[in-house]
């Protein structure tokens, strides 16, 4: 169950923890002020609620919520070249707060929640390199697990088990996604490797099944695209996933999946662009690699965009916030698909020019394989 936090209205987006049973954002105290304090969701219980968690002071809006699976909240604080690190649990009527320790450098931020829920780890880039920190679960506060050559940004686990992190690295002017193994003191190994002077990064990532969802510059502009991790076959870039004056990004993959990327659901954000008919509006797209057809739903009221999950039987959870409701969640049944690729045959590209769909491949044990280089029709000087 994947997500990523994105903005709202009402407070700062919503990120849930990886095995999908808390949640956490800071939010307005109360309507109609000025002060936040961090919120901690409840998923797992037969009905959505949440919990404040206020300090003794307000909180600024540029701090940082993570949720663990032992249901505190990690909080990162920026004060004085200083980023505070500590964990809020909800005590009676207060709020109890236990320090972890600081890293001081000027910029700092969390990455997406660990598989396991019990780590949270932290991305400090820099000019020539960044560093990674283990900043909550660590024996003695913040501990520096690797250090990346090069600028990176993003952040997405590649396993189950919180070993393999894809970073997108800038090296060259040309930002690549590159897979960083933390329990070899941060080894780096190429991840995708679509074109030469292409960029590509990594959206998201399913260990199950091993689906990749990355954006490209390769087919001469940028795309949506989706590969497997560790299979030998090119990323495809699906015409259904190009919507007309929209902004398209995936944020939650189907899990449970295992060795069957192409029947993944995806579920995909879809922002209108200023200036168009659909500008400034948000709503849901569902799409399955071997479905080949892009569902557009309406979002619910107030929907902590780009923030839900998928359960392992298929439905899509789709957290949402207003006046009248602290704390919602939709539940989608998505619109089932004629799946066209089969694991016993391979269809001819459809006209949209999109390859067809891999058979699946075991995802690597330990460390990804490159992908190989993407089809490159149409693009400017390709044969």
């Amino acid at each position: 169950m994947t997500a990523l936090a994105m903005e709202t209205g009402t407070g700062t987006g919503l990120t849930i923890a990886a095995d999908g049973s808390y949640a956490a954002r800071l939010a307005r105290r109360d309507a109609g002020t000025e002060a936040w304090c961090p919120e901690r969701w409840t998923l797992d219980g037969p009905e959505p609620y949440v919990v404040q968690l206020p300090g003794v002071q307000p909180e600024e809006p540029g701090n940082e919520v993570l949720p663990l699976a032992d249901g505190r909240v990690l909080i990162r604080r920026f004060m004085e070249g200083r980023h505070a690190f500590s964990l809020l649990y909800p005590t009676g009527p207060g709020t109890g707060e236990l320090p972890l320790g600081a890293v001081e450098c000027e910029e700092l931020t969390l990455l997406p929640p660990a598989p396991g829920g019990e780590l949270a780890y932290a991305l400090a880039p820099g000019e020539l390199s960044s560093a990674v920190w283990l900043v909550a679960g660590g024996a003695f506060g913040p501990e520096h697990v690797a250090e990346v050559p090069g600028r990176c940004s993003g952040g997405v686990w590649l396993d189950r088990e919180g070993r393999m992190l894809a970073l997108d690295r800038e090296s060259d002017g040309v930002t690549k996604a590159v897979a960083v193994d933390l329990e070899r003191g941060g080894e780096v190994s190429p991840l995708l490797q679509i074109a030469e002077d292409s960029e590509d990064r990594l959206l998201l990532a399913d260990p199950d099944s091993g689906l990749l969802l990355v954006r490209s510059d390769a087919p001469g502009e940028h795309r949506l695209g989706w590969g497997v991790l560790g299979s030998a076959r090119p990323v495809r870039f699906p015409e259904c996933l190009r919507v007309e004056d929209a902004m398209v990004s995936p944020f939650a993959v189907q899990p449970g999946q295992v060795l069957m990327p192409e029947s993944c659901g995806v579920a995909l954000r879809i922002d209108g662009i200023e200036g168009t008919a659909g500008g400034g509006a948000s709503w849901v797209g569902v799409w399955r690699p071997a479905g080949r057809r892009l569902h557009q739903l309406a979002a619910p009221v107030g929907w902590l965009r780009g923030a839900g999950l998928w359960t392992r039987g298929g439905s899509l959870r789709l957290p949402y916030a207003h006046a009248d409701v602290a704390c919602g969640v939709m539940v989608v049944e998505p619109p089932v698909d004629e799946l066209r690729v089969t694991l016993a045959e391979s269809a001819p590209a459809d006209a949209a020019g999109e390859e067809p769909a891999a058979a699946p491949e075991a995802p690597a044990a330990c460390k990804p394989v490159p992908l190989q280089q993407a089809p490159l029709t149409g693009r400017p000087g390709a044969d």
